[in-house]
């Protein structure tokens, strides 16, 4: 299922996904990544937390062109004080782990970033979505074992596979731009199209 284009005005929305308690040595590469997606104009989604989530949305606030609404994070509780500091729209959903559902949802495109099983659940239902899917392979986590993968038979393409936080930005932003150039071609002409 397709769908449809969003509005020229509407930013990219990149969800990221990773460990509440990673290796430290993953935290640099996230918060660039949050940076990243920022100054490329997108809007950040995490799950709000610690570690992985926090560097990315302390990197998507200190970026030059930082911007009110830029990172969301969506909660697994009901208590939206469990939102990290950087965090500017915060949605408490109660739903606990099935949040890893929505948060897969939400993206126009995915970025993995190390991760235990709650990551590796976001990357399996973003492949179930159709989500296309960067994964860091700095050689941690579940985001270096599946890069470059195919999960199953359920999609022709495989995972993409980042060697450093801005290749993952590049590769997300491309993504962007194709899932966009899609969704115009299949709308096809329009009153409201303009090229």
């Amino acid at each position: 299922m397709t769908s449809p284009p969003q509005p020229p005005h509407r930013r990219p929305l990149v969800t990221v996904f990773g460990a509440a308690s990673p290796p430290v040595s993953l935290l640099p590469h996230a918060e660039a990544i949050g940076r990243g997606l920022v100054q490329a104009g997108c809007r950040v989604l995490t799950g709000g937390r610690t570690g992985v989530m926090e560097a990315v949305s302390r990197g998507a606030r200190t970026a030059p062109d930082a911007f009110d609404g830029c990172i969301i994070a969506l909660l697994p509780g009901l208590d939206a004080s469990e939102a990290n500091e950087w965090a500017d729209i915060v949605i408490p959903t109660g739903i606990g782990l099935a949040r890893n559902a929505l948060v897969a949802a939400a993206g126009d495109v995915v970025i993995a970033v190390g991760g235990g099983s709650g990551t590796l659940s976001e990357v399996a239902y973003a492949w179930q979505f159709g989500k296309p899917i960067v994964a860091l392979d700095v050689g941690e986590g579940w985001s270096a074992k599946l890069a470059g993968l195919q999960l199953d038979h359920r999609r022709e393409d495989a995972i993409l596979r980042a060697s450093s936080a801005e290749e993952a930005v590049q590769l997300a932003v491309a993504a962007i731009g194709e899932r966009r150039a899609l969704a115009w071609d299949l709308a096809g002409p329009g009153p409201a199209r303009k090229s």
